[in-house]
């Protein structure tokens, strides 16, 4: 065995408070198997705006958010927050009712704005910028625009913006802006908001509001079509942000240190800025992303900043692996205080999660706990997470207050929950919204899972692919693309950041890479060679494979903002790519595997 892994398999965990496991698994008659901790869910308050009131009174002048300003980190206090939000809630009290929508990157005032919102009684509804910057007709912006019907729109920074907002109906809807001169539409400067003096009104429709009010209104990923829009109340919001508390916040430290990159108009992203502010730690909002490109950014800041927590996607984590292994300043900063490193749960590599701790091992003796955060918007954030030691990438075990049944589905299981952290459905689509529940309430992630060990459910479910991403050949066979996404990245590690199957009803199985650059062709054709030997079924070995040249793009959807790759739009985008796959006569860049 590897001396790292041998290091890495040995080394104790670095001690982190996580919630005990106390099962309860039930086998049902027809093959279900309901599965939740005994342990209660933590008292809670619903009142948001509330408990942000609270916590800045308390606080005062300590860094809540910092923004990285050339060598140095700008910061803006609990109090200047709150001072804020104060003045732009009472603006919104004398404004028409209905949403606010959100047009901003992660900024302090995108913070005020919606603690604002939602203290004056009002959904916010965070869009991502690349809605309004697409160019063509806005279809995206568009569609959300006229399912939401805001009242408000903040367009935190009108020159990214102008273009749609000059082009679509935005109905009565009034603009807020930081510089309204690059419109020709009226608009509000977002300076007199803040100019605006609050008056006991404020705190008075902070007291009223109640936990099954409308606090947000979210957005899907889109990946199948339009973003459908998911209300979330108070009561959701503060569920899961207790659920997350109790099986791994006092590891996590929210009260401590933070750095993320994580958008805030994401489910992940907003429940990171929700949960720092309200625990009252200092969050540093990281500019990078795991792109290539724009990772640079989040090195320089992991070196400059020691956390206790770490959260990034599966990606994310396959470029970090890269850095740490070539800097070593940044491995000291890095593994210095850490604690705890979350993951998005379906799709880690087992072989960057042994890169990663073989390295924590060398640097501190110690592995880290690594834990996945699995959920989605429609659960807010994570329902499942592992809080408890293991080496086994996975799902984890719910968290208080979720209910999770396992569904038959062949031999694996499809996850569906149950909890007060789940929402009751879609803005005014009834059909889209009794689809995704079953006969008995539970939300239907579309995610089929397995436990690691069936006589032992304690050791958490694994991930086992999405039924979104299963397909069939031309010849009716089944290729179960989340597991052999994952089998291939493995096989492929460290030389594949990412990587798309094709295609429905294609005679064979192809796949379009994306490689690292100085990737040797051979080395790529040998272990999808590998991979293709290891597999059983004619379906799961890959015929043929193309690496791109092109990167994901994120305006053609191909890629989130949280660095997520879309593979419908991968496919449809690079059509030509796909027919050059499956040629009659293959041109010398395709890769013809045995």
């Amino acid at each position: 065995m590897d001396q790292a892994v041998l290091d890495k398999t040995l080394a104790p965990f670095r001690p982190a408070e996580l919630m005990p496991i106390d099962l309860d698994v039930t086998h049902r008659d027809d093959g279900a198997i309901l599965i939740a901790s005994r342990i209660p869910l933590a008292a809670y308050n619903a009142n948001l705006p509330g408990a942000f009131a609270e916590r800045a009174a308390t606080s005062g002048d300590k860094p809540a958010l910092a923004f990285r300003e050339g060598e140095a980190w700008r910061y803006v206090s609990y109090a200047g927050l709150k001072r804020d939000m104060d003045a732009a809630t009472q603006w919104l009290l004398g404004a028409p009712a209905g949403p606010v929508l959100i047009l901003a990157p992660n900024s302090a005032a995108f913070a005020v704005m919606t603690f604002a919102a939602q203290a004056s009684g009002r959904a916010v509804c965070p869009v991502s910028v690349t809605y309004a910057a697409l160019g063509g007709d806005f279809g995206r912006l568009a569609h959300v625009i006229t399912k939401v019907r805001p009242a408000v729109i903040f367009a935190e920074d009108t020159r990214a913006s102008a273009a749609a907002l000059q082009h679509l109906d935005l109905g009565e809807a009034v603009i807020v802006t930081t510089n309204p001169d690059q419109l020709s539409k009226p608009s509000i400067a977002y300076a007199d908001l803040l100019a605006t003096a609050p008056t006991p009104a404020v705190a008075a429709s902070i007291a009223a509001l109640k936990p099954d009010d409308r606090a947000a209104l979210m957005l899907t990923s889109g990946s199948t079509g339009l973003p459908k829009v998911v209300p979330i109340t108070f009561r959701n919001l503060a569920a899961n942000s207790i659920q997350c508390m109790q099986t791994i916040g006092k590891a996590a430290g929210w009260d401590n240190v933070m750095l993320d990159w994580l958008p805030w108009h994401h489910a992940a992203g907003a429940f990171v800025l929700r949960a720092t502010l309200l625990e009252g730690g200092t969050l540093h909002v990281d500019e990078g992303k795991p792109v290539p490109g724009l990772f640079d950014a989040s090195v320089r800041n992991l070196r400059d900043v020691s956390v206790r927590y770490f959260n990034n996607v599966p990606l994310g984590y396959a470029m970090l692996a890269d850095a740490l292994e070539q800097d070593a300043v940044l491995r000291k900063t890095f593994f210095k205080d850490m604690r705890l490193m979350l993951y998005g749960g379906a799709g880690l590599s087992q072989t960057v999660y042994d890169r990663i701790q073989a390295m924590a091992v060398r640097e501190t003796g110690h592995r880290i706990m690594m834990t996945s955060g699995y959920g989605m918007t429609e659960t807010v954030s994570a329902f499942m997470v592992i809080h408890f030691e293991t080496d086994k990438v996975g799902l984890g075990l719910p968290a208080p207050g979720s209910l999770v049944k396992l569904q038959p589905v062949g031999d694996r299981y499809e996850v569906r929950v149950k909890g007060p952290q789940v929402t009751a459905g879609y803005l005014d689509e009834p059909e889209k919204t009794a689809a995704a529940f079953d006969e008995e309430g539970f939300y239907r992630t579309g995610d089929l899972a397995l436990f690691h060990d069936p006589g032992d459910p304690a050791q958490g479910l694994v991930f086992a692919g999405r039924a979104a991403e299963e397909f069939k050949l031309s010849s009716g066979t089944w290729v179960y693309g989340g597991a052999l996404r994952d089998g291939l990245l493995k096989a492929l590690s460290p030389h594949v950041t990412d990587l798309v199957l094709c295609d429905d009803g294609r005679p064979y199985l192809g796949v379009m890479l994306w490689a690292k650059p100085d990737a040797p062709r051979a080395l790529l054709e040998e272990g999808l060679a590998v991979f293709n030997r290891s597999q059983s079924g004619g379906a799961a070995r890959v015929r043929r494979a193309l690496v791109l040249r092109e990167p994901p793009s994120p305006n053609a959807h191909e890629i989130s903002d949280k660095g997520t790759i879309n593979r419908r739009a991968v496919i449809d985008r690079r059509a030509a790519e796909v027919d050059r796959l499956f040629a009659d006569d293959p041109d010398a860049e395709v890769m013809v595997v045995s």
